[in-house]
C-alpha cells in the first residue's frame, strides 16, 4: 500500500514527559524519509509543535488545519505555510480525513481521544476505510486498549472490529503497521451492529 498523506492526531500540551516529544520527533522523521505529507491540527505547542518543527527541520511537507477561533488566540504554528482555516471543529475534523492514506494517533488529551474515537466509529460504519495506528508510548494508551478489548469481550463490538486499529509501542513500528493493516471495506456497516 502506497502512503502519500497521513493525518496525525496529537497533544497541544507542553507540560508532558520528554518521551512523548522524542517519539513525535522520530515519527516525523520516519514520515519525511518516506516522502509522506503530514496533515495535523496546526498547533505550535506540545506534540503538535514538535511534529511540525521536526517535519520542517527535515524539509518535509506538512499541512495545518485549524478552526478560526484558535487562530485568534495565536495557537497556529507560524512556520507551516500550507494552512487551512475552518469555521468549526467539525469542519476541521472532516478536512483531516480528506485524501489521506491513514491515521496516526500520538499521545493526547480529550481532543485527541475524541478525534481518534470518532474516526474509529466512522471506520466501524464503513465511512472511513484507511489504517488507524495508535502509538502507545510509555503505555499511555494501555487503558484505551483495555477499554476497546472490553467493548469486544462484552459484545458491544465484534471480534472483527479489532482489525480497525493497530497499537504499536515504537515510532519505527508505525509505518509497517500502516502498510500492513488489514483491508477494511466500505460495506462494514453490514456487520457494524451486534445482533
Amino acid at each position: 500500500m502506497e502512503l502519500k498523506r497521513i493525518c496525525v492526531y496529537c497533544a497541544s500540551s507542553n507540560k508532558i514527559k520528554s518521551a512523548f516529544f522524542e517519539a513525535t520527533a522520530k515519527v516525523a522523521k520516519v514520515l519525511v524519509n518516506e516522502n509522506i505529507e503530514v496533515v495535523f491540527g496546526g498547533g505550535a505547542t506540545g506534540l503538535m509543535g514538535q511534529l511540525a518543527d521536526s517535519v520542517l527541520a527535515h524539509n518535509g511537507k506538512i499541512v495545518g488545519i485549524m478552526p478560526h477561533f484558535m487562530t485568534e488566540v495565536e495557537w497556529a504554528h507560524k512556520g507551516v505555510k500550507d494552512f487551512h482555516i475552518t469555521s468549526s471543529m467539525h469542519t476541521r475534523k472532516q478536512l483531516f480525513l480528506e485524501n489521506i492514506d491513514g491515521i496516526i494517533a500520538l499521545a493526547g488529551g480529550t481532543g485527541t481521544l475524541e478525534e481518534l474515537l470518532e474516526v474509529i466509529t466512522l471506520k466501524k460504519l464503513g465511512f472511513f476505510t484507511k489504517p488507524i495506528v495508535i502509538l502507545n508510548t510509555d503505555g499511555y494508551y494501555d487503558p484505551l486498549k483495555e477499554m476497546l478489548d472490553r467493548c469486544i469481550a462484552e459484545n458491544f463490538m465484534a471480534e472483527k472490529h479489532r482489525e480497525m486499529w493497530t497499537f504499536v509501542t515504537q515510532p519505527e513500528d508505525v509505518l509497517p503497521a500502516l502498510k500492513n493493516a488489514p483491508v477494511w471495506i466500505s460495506e462494514a456497516i453490514h456487520f457494524a451492529a451486534i445482533k
